[in-house]
């Protein structure tokens, strides 16, 4: 099994199309055609992680926050990053990240927190712009069915709840196929006319590629007219943020118990109560400040996130609770998802969770 095997397992949940455009993730470190012997999973990289992954027997380091997030002009050792690397390589270790893009994804951190709070009727906060496509092909009737059914099965007509969404339009379309050529229907040089199938499906931008090759493979025509559309519709299946309910309401006191409780947090740092109780959370793991107005707008009772500023803790105006409960603590459990996703498709491969606690920020 190749490291690209398993990290192709994890793009496929969450592409790296998804990630913001200030981020790092992907395969930093390694060759991705090497073996996979094991795998370790942890929230950061760190030197006591690298020696972990040595002990353990893995050459592969599966983490949330990328190592390597800024551009660098020399490997010398300096600090814990370049020590990390140097070490990396010298011990044949591979280290890939997913960061951003897992954030955004379906299933991704933010719906494990969700789960891990008990929430229901989950839905992203503020969905991806810009990553929806619509593609148009025109089939003969016979072979209509059959290419639907490809390109459904390739990620393309999926509509929220729904998949197998497609619009069709009969008529006509008209070709004259040249020497050389080896026409499905019609005779060379000679006007045909063909009833056809116009087919529309919405997909995401990462399945693209995906989609061409199953239509191509699909489509009966020698040379298949296709066409792609950009659209400005909101990607409801990705973005930042969760929106959620939970079964019954509860004191804030008691939420935030709840919380301390789920995430094995001594305090959290949390703005003046309202007096009234939590139904409607919305939340983001790590620094999810920026989310704050949407949560207002979208009448939260409170508003969850790893890092909150000082100021944003003023001009709530009694609208909602915020709670600061800890950057690491609020993401430790995407090493679970991580777990989840591979050894559903690999149930055989050796993977540890990292028993290495890489939280810099202690409380007193």
């Amino acid at each position: 099994m190749k490291i690209q095997d398993i990290t192709q397992c994890i793009e496929d949940m969450a592409p790296l199309t998804l990630q913001e455009s200030y981020d790092n993730a992907g395969l930093q470190i390694g060759n991705r055609m090497n073996e996979a012997s094991a795998a370790l999973l942890c929230l950061d990289i760190t030197e006591d992680i690298i020696d972990e992954a040595i002990a353990k027997g893995c050459n592969l380091i599966i983490s949330h926050h990328p190592l390597i997030f800024k551009g660098l002009k020399s490997i010398t050792g300096a600090n814990y990053i370049e020590r990390c690397i140097l070490k990396a390589c010298k011990a044949d270790i591979s280290i890939y990240s997913a960061h951003t893009n897992i954030d955004n994804a379906w299933n991704g951190v933010n719906f494990k927190i969700a789960e891990k709070i008990g929430l229901t009727n989950t839905k992203i906060l503020v969905e991806q712009q810009n990553m929806l496509l619509k593609l148009v092909t025109f089939v003969p009737i016979d072979q209509a069915e059959a290419v639907r059914n490809a390109i459904f099965e390739s990620g393309a007509g999926n509509i929220g709840n729904y998949d197998a969404c497609s619009y069709n339009l009969l008529g006509y379309g008209t070709f004259r196929a040249g020497k050389g050529a080896n026409p499905f229907c019609g005779e060379i040089d000679e006007l045909h006319t063909e009833q056809e199938t116009r087919i529309e499906v919405i997909l995401p931008v990462f399945k693209k590629n995906a989609v061409i090759k199953a239509l191509l493979s699909a489509h009966p025509y020698e040379e298949p007219a296709y066409d792609f559309y950009s659209l400005n519709n909101a990607y409801a299946r990705a973005g930042s943020g969760i929106i959620g309910e939970l079964a019954v309401p509860i004191s804030e006191s008691d939420f935030l118990n709840h919380i301390k409780e789920i995430f094995s947090i001594p305090c959290i740092k949390h703005s003046s109560f309202i007096g009234k109780k939590i139904k409607k959370v919305a939340l983001c793991g790590g620094s999810g400040a920026f989310l704050l107005p949407e949560a207002i707008k979208q009448n939260a009772d409170i508003f969850l996130t790893g890092e909150i500023k000082y100021h944003d803790f003023f001009g709530l105006d009694n609208r909602l609770l915020i709670a600061e409960i800890g950057h690491y603590e609020s993401e430790q459990y995407t090493k679970e998802i991580f777990y989840d996703v591979i050894t559903k498709k690999f149930p055989n491969f050796a993977i540890h969770f990292s028993d290495t606690n890489t939280n810099p920020v202690n409380y007193f």
